[in-house]
C-alpha cells in the first residue's frame, strides 16, 4: 500500500486541527502553518520521485479493493499538482506572515487556509467522482469563509457571486455524478473507463456536457467565468494569490481527467467543444483584461484568457497538446500566484491597487520592477522565460493538428497580453507618482522572499526547462494510455479491456 500517497492530505488536515486549537497564540499558528506548508511540499516531492521511480502508486482505504473501496491514486499529473501546489502553499504561508492583519488570523485564517490546502490535494489525488465532489466542496466551504474573512462589504458581495455560482456548479455535479451512478453502478473513475463505453453513447454524451458544465465553471472558461473577476480581487492579496494560482486549475485538472480518462468515446464531439471553449475563452478573457485599470483585476481576467490555452491543449488531444496543457498548467500557476503577490507589494509601497494612483515604483523600488518584469513576460510568452515554452508546445500542438484559426487567436490573444502587461508597467512602475502620493519606505521586507522564490523558479523552468518538459510528456503519455492508470487501480484484467494508446 502507497500510503504516503495521502500525506499531502493529511497533513493539512491534521495542521488545520491544530490550529483550530491554538486561536489566541498568533506566534504559534504562523510558524505551524509555514512549517505544515514547507513539510507538504516535501511530501509531494516524495510522492513524485515515487511516481516517476516506480509508476502510479495507489491508496485503498480500509483494505477494499477497488472498485469498493475509496482510492488515491498518483500518476504524473496529479503528483505534478501536488507538488505545485506545495511550492504555492509555501511561498503563500511566509507571505501572509505580513499580510494577513492579525484579527483575521484570530477568526482562523491560518486553519482555513490549510483546510483549503486538504481540499486542493485531496481533489488532484482521489480516484474516483464522488470523493471529488467532496474536495470541492471542502474547497468551496473554506475558500467562500478565506474570500469573506473580514467582512469588507466589497468582500461580501465578491463572496456572495462565488458562492451561488460554485453551488449551481456543485449541483450540477452531484446530479451528474448520480447519473453516472444510475447508469454504471460505479464512481471509481478506472472502473468507469472500462463501464463507460459499454453504456448508451447518446446518455454517456449527456453526461459529459453535465461535467462539463460543472467543471467549467470551477475552471472558469467561457461564458461561466463571470464570478472570477468579481471576487479575486476583493480579499487580502495572500488569499488572492492562492486563489489565482490554484482554484481554477482544480477546474482544469478535473476537465482534463475527463476528458481524457472518461469521455473519450465521441471525440469529434466532446473535443470539438472544448476546442470552441478555448478559442473564446482566451478571446474574452484578455479583452476583459485590456478594459481594466486595477492591478488586480487585470490580472483576474488573464486568468480567464490564459485557461484557454490549456483547454486548447486538451481540446486537441494529442500528445504534443496534451503535454503542453500541463506545462501550461505548470507554469501559468507559479507566475500567476507571483503577480499576485508583486500586487500587493505594490499596494503596500504605493497604497493602491488602482493604476491612475500608482507610480514611480520603477525608481522608488527597483527590485520590484524586476520582480514584476519576469513574471509578466513569462505570462506574455517572451523567450526564454516559461511562458514562452508553454505556449510554444500548444501553437505547434494546434499547427500539427491544422487547427490554423485557433492558433492565430492563441498568438493574437499572446500580443494582447503583451498589451495589458506593458499597461501594467507604464502605469505603476515607469510613470511618475501622481502628486500628493507618498511612497512607503517601511514595506516589509519579508514580503519579497516569496516573490524571489516564485520568480527564480519562473527562470529555472525558462531556463532549464528539459526536466520540466520530460515530467509533462511523461503525464501526457499517461494520460493517452488510460490502461496503466485503470491496471494500477484493477489489475492487468481490467486494464486489457480499456485497450492500447489513443
Amino acid at each position: 500500500m502507497s500510503w504516503f500517497v495521502v500525506a499531502p492530505v493529511v497533513l493539512p488536515l491534521l495542521t488545520a486541527a491544530a490550529l483550530f486549537l491554538l486561536r489566541d497564540r498568533l506566534e504559534a499558528q504562523r510558524v505551524l502553518s509555514t512549517t505544515s506548508a514547507a513539510l507538504g511540499l516535501i511530501a509531494a516531492i516524495v510522492v513524485l520521485g515515487r511516481v516517476s521511480q516506480h509508476g502510479i502508486q495507489v491508496a485503498q482505504f480500509g483494505d477494499w479493493s477497488a472498485p469498493f473501496g475509496i482510492s488515491f491514486v498518483a500518476d504524473h499529473l496529479s503528483a505534478i499538482m501536488v507538488v505545485i501546489s506545495g511550492v504555492m502553499a509555501t511561498a503563500v504561508a511566509v507571505y501572509a506572515l505580513r499580510d494577513i492583519d492579525p484579527e483575521r488570523e484570530r477568526l482562523g485564517y491560518h486553519a482555513l487556509f490549510h483546510v483549503l490546502l486538504a481540499g486542493i490535494n485531496g481533489a488532484f489525488l482521489t480516484g474516483d467522482l464522488f470523493n471529488l465532489y467532496v474536495w470541492f466542496e471542502v474547497l468551496l466551504i473554506s475558500s467562500f469563509v478565506l474570500l469573506t474573512l473580514g467582512n469588507r462589504r466589497e468582500q461580501l458581495e465578491g463572496g456572495v457571486k462565488y458562492v451561488a455560482v460554485n453551488l449551481v456548479s456543485s449541483m450540477i455535479f452531484l446530479a451528474a455524478t448520480g447519473l453516472v451512478y444510475g447508469t454504471t453502478g460505479t464512481l471509481n473513475m478506472a472502473d468507469l473507463a472500462v463501464k463507460l463505453p459499454q453504456a448508451d453513447p447518446a446518455l454517456v454524451a449527456t453526461l459529459s456536457m453535465l461535467f462539463l458544465v460543472a467543471f467549467g465553471i470551477k475552471a472558469a472558461v467561457f461564458p461561466l467565468f463571470f464570478w472570477l473577476p468579481a471576487s479575486y480581487h476583493t480579499p487580502p492579496v495572500a488569499v488572492s494569490a492562492i486563489f489565482a494560482g490554484m482554484l481554477t486549475k482544480v477546474g482544469v485538472y478535473a476537465l482534463i481527467r475527463s476528458f481524457t480518462l472518461l469521455f473519450v468515446g465521441d471525440v469529434a464531439l466532446t473535443h470539438t467543444i472544448l476546442l470552441w471553449v478555448a478559442g473564446v475563452t482566451m478571446l474574452t478573457g484578455v479583452l476583459g483584461a485590456a478594459a481594466q485599470n486595477e492591478f488586480r483585476k487585470i490580472l483576474s481576467f488573464h486568468i480567464i484568457s490564459q485557461i484557454g490555452y490549456m483547454i486548447l491543449g486538451l481540446a486537441l488531444y494529442t500528445p504534443l497538446g496534451l503535454m503542453g496543457a500541463v506545462f501550461y498548467l505548470v507554469h501559468h500557476i507559479v507566475v500567476k500566484g507571483n503577480l499576485f503577490l508583486v500586487a500587493g507589494i505594490a499596494r503596500a509601497t504605493g497604497g493602491s491597487f488602482e493604476l491612475d494612483r500608482l507610480g514611480g515604483l520603477y525608481r522608488y523600488r527597483p527590485l520590484l520592477a524586476v520582480l514584476f518584469v519576469i513574471p509578466a513576460f513569462s505570462l506574455a510568452g517572451f523567450p526564454p522565460l516559461s511562458g514562452f515554452w508553454a505556449k510554444l508546445v500548444v501553437i505547434q500542438a494546434g499547427l500539427a493538428a491544422q487547427e490554423w484559426f485557433f492558433v492565430a487567436l492563441a498568438l493574437v490573444v499572446g500580443l494582447l497580453t503583451i498589451y495589458s502587461m506593458t499597461k501594467i508597467w507604464q502605469a505603476a512602475f515607469w510613470s511618475p507618482a501622481p502628486e500628493g502620493t507618498t511612497l512607503r519606505a517601511d514595506v516589509p521586507k519579508l514580503l519579497y522572499a516569496p516573490v524571489i522564490g516564485l520568480a527564480a523558479i519562473t527562470l529555472v523552468i525558462g531556463f532549464w526547462s528539459g526536466p520540466f518538459v520530460a515530467l509533462a510528456q511523461a503525464a501526457a503519455s499517461e494520460l493517452l494510455n488510460p490502461a496503466g492508470y485503470v491496471g494500477a487501480v484493477l489489475g492487468p484484467e481490467a486494464a486489457a479491456l480499456v485497450g492500447g494508446p489513443r
